[in-house]
């Protein structure tokens, strides 16, 4: 589990690569910087207050208390976090690794899941907003989120309100931020010259190098997600390799026959939709149930980006397109595809025989995608507020976040460039 926690930990410098060869060359520094600070920022505040938000005491199906603020009781025991109460009928989440290990190893998600946010605002959003906004999304928005679909709430299996299942984030990390995304990019507008200038990837090697981690550290994602080292995390790793595979042949497809071409971005993006579709659904599926959402996930991810400028919104890295649409087919597809074959502890699904497993999920993700769309136009309203604007100026943005935000240039070509001096 450590192991896994260490994983997703690098999935967030994968994303930082991913996002950054997709940006022009003056604002690689600048995109990147924002998953990397996610990372600092998001691990204090969850130790402060996000774990015990998330996982404390459940209180209404809403929030957790405030039992392990600042890790209070969080130590090496198995089985601490406890919901339906006490007693008889309470239910251990995670009673086979100490209460540490699963602190630690939902930090991680914690931290890549406003990371994500980011690749929708690209190149026009002031650093200081940014980290105001940071804070705040991941107190207000992911911890309760969590709380519901993980923490005993009423969007899980917990108290059987709503009964939906979510593997491993499709709606507590994939929806929740890809909701927020498409908020930021109606409240901040367009990057200046959008479209009519061209914004092209400065730097496909890392594109794919960033890709290549997040497939990676997918593995302990979704694997580590079974809470052992079990035929479940088996099946997750497994469903998690079949549907990423074949997620890039669902995006390759069309684009080739359309464009007489496959393109590198192309694949690595197909490979991340393949991965947030099957998120949701990694160990509650059968493996010919995870090649048909690879492939599902391919196809509708590359239709919808595909149809952007119709759309007329910026979402500068197609985060909308593939974490949001990705995330709801995935949450969808679990409820069609699910079986207790492969989870006893789960529900069966369409295909076996129980429609309803298909509206609870349903339900979970239009909760979710309001929650998280709602909330995230009001604290980007809040913020705007407090900063004098969410975006930098028009000059900042022409020049460039890396000097504008960062004092420092990501290439630097002749003696004396690259920053502040040493």
């Amino acid at each position: 589990m450590l192991a896994s926690a260490a994983l997703v930990m690098f999935m967030t410098p994968g994303l930082a690569f991913f996002y950054g060869g997709l940006v022009r060359t003056k604002n690689v520094l600048g995109t990147i910087m924002q998953s990397f600070f996610a990372l600092s920022l998001v691990s204090v505040i969850w130790v402060v207050i996000g774990y015990t938000l998330a996982f404390g005491t459940d209180i209404g199906g809403f929030i957790g208390g405030l039992d392990f603020a600042f890790l209070k009781g969080v130590g090496a025991t198995p089985g601490e976090m406890f919901v339906n109460g006490a007693g008889e009928d309470a239910v251990a989440i995670a009673p086979t690794i100490p209460h540490s290990t699963f602190m630690v190893y939902q930090m991680m998600f914690a931290i890549i899941t406003p990371a994500l946010i980011t690749g929708a605002i690209a190149e026009r959003m002031k650093f200081k907003a940014y980290v105001i906004f940071l804070g705040l999304w991941s107190i207000l928005i992911y911890s309760p989120v969590a709380h519901w679909v993980f923490g005993g709430g009423f969007l899980g299996l917990w108290d059987g309100s709503v009964g939906a299942l979510d593997f491993a984030g499709g709606t507590v990390v994939h929806i929740n931020a890809g909701a927020a995304a498409l908020a930021a990019i109606i409240y901040m507008g367009k990057r200046k010259g959008y479209p009519q200038e061209a914004m092209r990837p400065h730097n496909v090697p890392i594109v794919i190098l960033g890709a290549a981690i997040l497939w990676f550290g997918w593995f302990g994602f979704n694997g580590g997600s079974a809470l052992g080292a079990n035929g479940l995390a088996s099946a997750a790793f497994i469903n998690t390799q079949i549907a990423t595979a074949a997620a890039v042949l669902g995006w390759l497809i069309p684009e080739w026959s359309k464009h007489g071409a496959p393109t590198t971005v192309g694949a690595a993006t197909g490979a991340v939709a393949g991965l947030v579709a099957i998120t949701p659904a990694a160990g509650y599926v059968e493996p010919y149930a995870a090649l048909i959402i690879g492939l599902a996930a391919g196809l509708v991810c590359y239709l919808f980006v595909s149809l952007k400028p119709r759309f007329g919104y910026d979402d500068s890295l197609d985060v909308v397109g593939v974490h949001l649409v990705g995330g709801v087919l995935g949450a969808i597809l679990t409820g069609v595809f699910a079986t207790t074959a492969i989870n006893s502890a789960a529900a069966d699904g369409l295909v076996a025989g129980n429609a309803a497993l298909v509206m609870d999920q349903i339900i979970a993700v239009a909760v979710t995608l309001v929650f998280s769309l709602v909330g995230s136009f009001i604290l980007l309203f809040i913020v705007d507020k407090l900063v004098g604007g969410l975006r930098v100026t028009e000059d900042e943005e022409l020049t460039g976040l890396d000097l504008s935000q960062h004092a420092e240039v990501g290439y630097s070509f002749a003696e004396g460039g690259g920053g502040h001096a040493r």
